[in-house]
This record gives structure tokens, sequence and C-alpha cells, in this order.
């Protein structure tokens, strides 16, 4: 009985020592990993900034064709811009109390519960240092997740000239199709707003053609995935509207000169 007992615990002794050991290796490497983890995730997010832009080719130097764009900071309430320190985060802002707002169920059509007080805007310049084009960060919730983008817009504040989804959930080959290259191109050209001010933009179920009434503000459907597609119509509507960067797209079209 006594072997027995000795044997089970040592049986038990080393399987501590595994796990205490597989622990410290698996902790080790997180840390050790991390620095590169949030290179990558900066890499990735300037890349898909440059895509919006249309300003992003393999190969390319990312860091100095970043560089061309200058990033900045909205007050959401008023549309002005405003200072923040350059480590700002936006999505981490909107889970911290004092610095986003929750929500009211009409004011979020969007579902996400909560929006940071002050957004990033990123202003793509020529080589003469003029703004080209503004790209804005968006998210909204699909069928299965929160999907986050940028939406590109021409100089007048109101044509769309590109989208990119860079992160979400969806069903691949159904909702996943967000990310596809030719029905994003349906996106250029586009008016988010109609002849009142108000957000027109909309993804419809079927194609878009010449007989389709408002054309201009609507976009081909997603097959299969028509809640995603409300999804994201719903985020580009909650944050080009009044609740979003409504405020800061009025500045901007009735003084085109803010954006230089």
């Amino acid at each position: 009985m006594a072997a027995n007992k000795e044997s089970v615990g040592r049986t038990l002794l080393v399987a501590f020592l595994v796990c205490l050991v597989c622990a410290v290796v698996v902790s080790t490497a997180a840390v050790t990993l991390r620095p590169t983890q949030e290179a990558n995730r900066i890499l990735d997010r300037q890349i898909n900034i440059l895509r919006a832009a249309d300003r992003y080719e393999p190969g390319i130097n990312v860091q100095e064709e970043f560089d061309k764009i200058e990033r900045r900071f909205v007050d959401i309430t008023t549309g002005e811009y405003v200072e923040m320190p350059e480590d700002y985060d936006q999505r981490r802002a909107s889970r911290d109390d004092d610095m986003s707002r929750r929500l009211t169920g009409d004011q979020d059509i969007a579902s996400i519960r909560r929006q940071a007080k002050v957004a990033e805007v990123y202003l793509v310049q020529n080589e003469e240092g003029e703004v080209t084009r503004l790209i804005l960060p968006m998210h909204g919730y699909g069928l299965w997740s929160t999907m986050y983008g940028f939406l590109s817009l021409e100089t007048d504040a109101n044509t769309i000239a590109g989208v990119v989804f860079y992160e979400h959930g969806e069903t691949p080959g159904l909702g996943g199709e967000i990310e596809n290259v030719r029905w994003r191109a349906n996106w250029e050209g586009k008016q988010l707003f109609d002849d009142n001010g108000n957000v027109a933009f909309q993804i419809i179920k079927g194609n878009v053609d010449s007989n389709t009434p408002d054309a201009e503000h609507k976009v081909d459907g997603l097959s299969g995935a028509t809640l995603t597609a409300n999804g994201v119509t719903n985020a580009v509507r909650f944050w080009m509207g009044e609740n979003g960067f409504g405020p800061y797209l009025d500045r901007l079209r009735s003084d085109s000169a803010q954006l230089n």
C-alpha cells in the first residue's frame, strides 16, 4: 500500500512539474513576442489604411508611404480637431468610461454599445502636401461579429473613394465577401449624402443598375448574407451620421479649406 501511495505521489509531482515548466515557457514566449506582435498589428493597420487610400502595392516601403498620411483627432460631438497623445487608441478608449459614452438604443444602429468621444481620421496628402483623400475608421455588428474597416472619401467629404474591411468574423463565402475586391469596387463613386444632407448610403438586395432609384447611393447586395449587408449599411450610416463623423463632415463641406 505504501508503495502505491508513493507511486501516486510521484506521478502527481511529475505532472505538476510538467505543467509548471509549460506555464513558464508559454509565459516567457508571450512576453518575448509581445513587441513583435504589436509591431505587426501596427503594420497591418497601416497597410489597410494605405489600401483604403489606394496607396498600397506589394513590396512598397509601408512606413515611407504611410508618412505621407496625416493622423488627426476629432471630437465626435463638435466635429473639431483636438490634440491627443500619439499613443491614443480609439478602440481602447471606447472601453474606458471616462473616454467614451454609452449609446442609447435609438442612437446605436450599429450595435457597438459604447463610442469613444475622440475619433481618429487620416488625411492623405500628395507630393505638394495637399489633401487628396480622407480616411475614416468605422465599425459595426454584422451577423456574427463586429466588423472593422476604413472608409475613404474624396475631398468633397461625400463621394466614396474606397473601402476596406480588415477584421471580422463573418461567414467565409457569404458575409466574408465584404473583403472581396470586386465587391468593394462597387463603392467607388457612390454618394454618402442626399440633397438634404442625410446619409442615404445603402447596400440593397440584388444588383444596382440604371433602373435602380437613387442608384448613386446604393451598392450591390451580398448573396446569402443579408444580415451582414445590413450591418455594413448600419455601420456606414452611424459613423457618417449625426452621432458619428457627421458634425466633422458638415464642417468640411462648409469649408473645404479645413482639410489642408
